[in-house]
């Protein structure tokens, strides 16, 4: 395993950073602790751009060990040196624990392009790689419901702070919190600026080939290589001929010819890209028995379907599976589905799962996502289980020559399959 020392790089940084990535890189905690009264717990060292909690997770590198001497580690007896290896590791978790209680960002990348849980999960340091990741969960969790309060303010001041002399509404003068996570865009690590939204990609003209949808930028909207995981979807949330069946997003309809294998009794689809629409058209999906297009956005459809209630003999709008699959939508979109619509669309006994492709371009990313959204499903009302389904080399297969971003670097998709609790 290769070594992480910061010894000779620390140099060139100021005395202050200097000082806290020092103690930081050896446990130092008497230390850190004085330093960090005055000092920030996110300093940056200007040669490999780590943070002191990189420097801390890589002072605990395992592979700097004492080399052996007729089978003892200089001349120690082995079990004194596994005490040592446990106080050491203790020391590296009070110090990660202890820059976190400070304000050290969890998602800081180095010159690496590594976060302290990526570097953490190279070293094969779990329990510090635990730590990162519960503090991220914490962080966007704290966000999200930062994120709720601004725009609750925003309506409040809609409806009453209109001046009087003027008519005008006054500008809110606090920046708008970012959204966590874009399914297949970005991660919390991901700051670049020409990202899609929603807008912009429902107005962009998309081209069709047969292993991918791009858009006018060549962001990939959807691409055959989750023909697998969408297959697996499909047969889990419905896996009996004659269910009613809800699908967000066509796409390239894989999942969808998926769900029409099963012989659905009712088969919706919601799909708000005219061009995608007008595919479907030449494709035959209006005319396939039982389905019913829905063309818009699904903000604007599922409320009228909801109220509409026309499921069949003044029955209500129930599916017993539903799909949601969108693109250039934040979490807080999901989040907002699940809550606000689902619960009134669902049967009893009925399953419904997402694309979970959220901070899906590193390892830490995707597990703080998958607890956070896990925790945001269980106060819903909503117990969920995951699925690992394998996912081949994509870069090593060229899946992403032509793509602007790839949006899935992992080894394992975590395929979510959600009921109501109980």
């Amino acid at each position: 395993m290769e070594s992480e020392s910061l010894e000779g790089s620390i140099s060139d940084s100021p005395a202050d950073a200097r000082q806290v990535l020092d103690a930081a890189s050896h446990h130092d905690l008497r230390s850190l602790r004085i330093l960090l009264r005055t000092a920030s717990a996110s300093v940056q060292d200007t040669e490999t751009g780590y943070t002191p909690l990189h420097a801390a997770i890589a002072g605990a590198d395992p592979s700097e060990q004492r080399p052996e001497v007729n089978g003892l580690l200089n001349g120690e007896k082995i079990d004194e040196e596994a005490e040592e290896e446990e106080a050491s590791n203790d020391a590296a978790i009070n110090t990660v624990k202890l820059l976190l209680r400070n304000g050290a960002i969890w998602n800081d990348l180095d010159k690496n392009d590594e976060t302290p849980g990526c570097l953490a999960l190279r070293l094969g340091l779990t329990d510090l790689y635990n730590i990162i990741v519960d503090a991220g969960v914490r962080a966007e969790i704290l966000l999200s419901r930062l994120d709720e309060y601004e725009r609750l303010k925003d309506d409040d001041d809609d409806e009453i702070d209109d001046d009087p002399a003027t008519g005008e509404t006054p500008t809110n003068p606090e920046a708008a919190i970012p959204p966590a996570s874009t399914s297949k865009i970005a991660s919390a690590t991901t700051t670049d600026a020409s990202q899609p939204t929603q807008p912009t990609y429902l107005s962009s003209p998309l081209s069709f080939h047969p292993d991918r949808i791009l858009d006018s930028s060549s962001n990939s909207i959807m691409m055959s290589w989750e023909t697998h995981l969408m297959s697996t979807t499909a047969s889990l949330l419905a896996p009996t001929p004659g269910l009613r069946i809800l699908n967000i997003g066509h796409g390239m309809g894989i999942i969808d010819t998926n769900f029409q294998s099963t012989s659905p009794r009712t088969h919706h689809i919601v799909e708000a890209h005219p061009s995608v629409l007008a595919r479907m058209r030449e494709q035959g999906w209006y005319e396939k028995p039982n389905v019913v297009i829905h063309e818009g956005r699904w903000q604007d459809v599922l409320p009228g379907l909801i109220e509409s209630g026309d499921g069949g003999g003044g029955e209500p709008n129930l599916f017993d599976a539903i799909y949601f699959d969108t693109f250039a939508e934040p979490y807080s979109a999901l989040r907002t589905f699940f809550e606000d619509f689902v619960i009134g669309l669902l049967d009893d006994g009925g399953k419904w799962g997402f694309f979970n492709g959220m901070g899906a371009d590193r390892q830490v990313c995707y597990d703080v996502y998958g607890k956070v959204v896990e925790l945001d499903l269980f106060e819903a009302g909503f117990e969920v289980e995951w699925t690992g389904v394998q996912v081949p080399d994509l870069e090593g297969r060229g899946e992403w020559e032509g793509v602007r971003r790839a949006y899935w670097k992992l080894a394992e998709y975590r395929l979510p399959v959600c009921r109501f609790v109980g």
